[in-house]
């Protein structure tokens, strides 16, 4: 979720570690899980095995790149060179390079990236395939790790954009582990599975498996919904505690219609994977002061009249990292701290740059053994989060399935993607939203762990804007499938949870538009 226009006190800012220290302290990790390293040069020192990986050459000798792309002087992260692109409103500009691998083998990739939703990860791994992404303007590290299949002996390792985004760069990639037998080569555009939607959004690209689950849309769920005391299709608004020109509300001011307010956001604190939260002092101002003890009355009041408050963590500048199990712990501990003191029912999920999908689940789990029953979890992903079910962000969804209320996906800021049918389909529009939904549920979440994510007014997001009666037709189509678009889901799920906006402020500022009909409408759906 966006701040603009937000008080430069309350940005976060994300720190990274540099380039030989991650080398080594990978270097370290893989040594002790008893890999053998090879040791020839820098790069193999550490058991580098991906060729022209800091583009240094000055080309991009090895890879092989679709759209524009080239090894550019400027930006660099480190070195004289590192790979620029750009994606097209039909292309992500994708590099990929075939690395030759042992079987049964854990390995680790890393690189450093910027730009506007930039993937890394690897294909072909015979296991669970690695996919990681960030959508920062400065240099990031992404991280992840794999462990080959049996009968495994190379794997395609990518970098690519998104469709109709912004130039991306890349640099210093790096896949440490032991090297195989057979000799490393650039990889055929072919091999990459990655959608490759035409101009037009009724076309299908020849091959989607990304995008196309392999989970029955009418399987049976495999957990039971645990008990919240939310309606059975529920309204989702999230609380500024910040001004950026959206009206400015008290909590108690958040309209009636909402079922679930998500008060945004934590903070970071010192502490890896530790949060807080503090009333924004500007904003109280505003308000003509608001005081914690107006603020946690508010809440019991919200409480008193059937709603649930929960804490957001994270938002599009979050930088909270849970990538161990002391973080894990710590992000518990520091969440049910702040729900017994203010009396969140649960917490909000939107981290935007980055999610561990084992140790954040761990947390997760940690804090609702803490919290026990009743507790809410919800989660807004950006749209390309749960794009696939191989996506970090769609794995944690599922590996808390067992205790997710509800995942409310933004719909918005994302262009064209493949719903799915295969077909591509453009943001703003009754098709994009319910093709992206049958894709959440044919991954294997429940049709009541879904909802609608869209913003309140053309000025709460960059694109992607629908009105209300767009937002009731897709529920209809989805619960109904009544008043579908040219899309037609493959089953109708008459549990589907309900649906969100960012943010109840600027619903506010446009009317109440949002809460008062798409709120009607839910809360009379059968």
């Amino acid at each position: 979720m966006a701040r603009t226009l937000q008080p430069s006190s309350h940005r976060r800012r994300r720190s990274t570690i540099p380039a030989a220290v991650a080398a080594g302290a990978t270097a370290l990790a893989l040594a002790g899980a008893g890999l053998a390293l090879t040791a020839s040069g820098a790069d193999a020192a550490v058991g580098n095995l991906v060729s022209n990986g800091g583009f240094e050459s000055g080309n991009l000798s090895g890879w092989t790149c679709t759209g524009t792309a080239n090894a550019a002087s400027s930006p660099v992260h480190s070195g004289s060179y590192a790979l620029t692109a750009a994606p097209s409103s039909s292309d992500t500009a994708e590099c990929t390079q075939t690395v030759s691998v042992l079987p049964n083998t854990s390995y680790a990739l890393a690189g450093y990236v910027q730009g506007p939703y930039v993937y890394l990860g690897a294909r072909g791994t015979g296991g669970t395939d690695p996919s990681t992404w960030s959508s920062l303007s400065s240099w990031n590290q992404l991280t992840s790790t794999f462990t080959t299949g049996a009968s495994t002996t190379s794997v395609t390792l990518y970098v690519h954009g998104w469709y109709g985004q912004g130039a991306y760069n890349a640099d210093d990639i790096t896949l440490t582990g032991p090297g195989g037998t057979s000799s490393p080569s650039a990889s055929p555009t072919s091999a990459s599975p990655t959608p490759s939607p035409s101009a037009s959004p009724s076309s299908s690209p020849s091959s989607s498996p990304s995008s196309s689950p392999s989970s029955s849309p009418s399987s049976s769920p495999t957990t039971t919904p645990p008990p919240t005391g939310l309606p059975k299709h529920a309204l989702t608004g999230y609380w500024q505690n910040f001004d950026n020109g959206a009206t400015v509300q008290k909590l108690r001011d958040v309209q009636s219609a909402y079922d679930i307010i998500a008060v945004s956001f934590a903070d970071a604190t010192t502490t890896q994977g530790a949060i807080s939260f503090t009333l924004d002092p500007a904003l109280a101002t505003k308000l003509g002061g608001y005081t914690d003890a107006d603020f946690k009355a508010d809440i019991a009041a919200k409480h008193a009249a059937g709603k649930k408050v929960v804490l957001s963590v994270g938002g599009q500048n979050g930088a909270i990292s849970v990538a161990n199990s002391a973080a894990a712990t710590n992000f518990a501990n520091s969440a049910y701290s702040l729900i017994q003191q203010y009396g969140f029912d649960g917490v909000d999920i939107d981290l935007e740059n980055g999610v561990d999908p084992t140790y954040m689940s761990q947390a997760l789990h940690s804090l609702q053994s803490k919290v026990g029953s009743g507790f809410i979890l919800t989660m807004a992903p950006e749209t390309i989060g749960m794009y696939s079910t191989s996506g970090a962000y769609f794995q944690l969804a599922l590996n808390t399935k067992d205790i997710l209320t509800v995942v409310n996906t933004q719909f918005y800021n994302s262009g064209g993607m493949n719903g799915c049918d295969g077909k591509v389909y453009n943001q703003g529009t009754e098709d994009f939203i319910t093709a992206q939904v049958c894709t959440h549920i044919q991954g294997g979440l429940r049709p009541d762990q879904v909802g609608i994510g869209v913003p309140a007014s053309s000025q709460a997001a960059g694109g992607g804007y629908v009105n209300s009666t767009v937002v009731n037709n897709a529920l209809d189509c989805l619960a109904t499938g009544t008043h579908c678009g040219s899309f037609v889901p493959p089953a109708k799920w008459p549990t589907i949870r309900g649906a969100m906006t960012w943010s109840t402020n600027w619903d506010a500022k446009n009317g109440n538009d949002f809460s008062t009909n798409v709120g009607a409408h839910a809360h009379a759906m059968p």
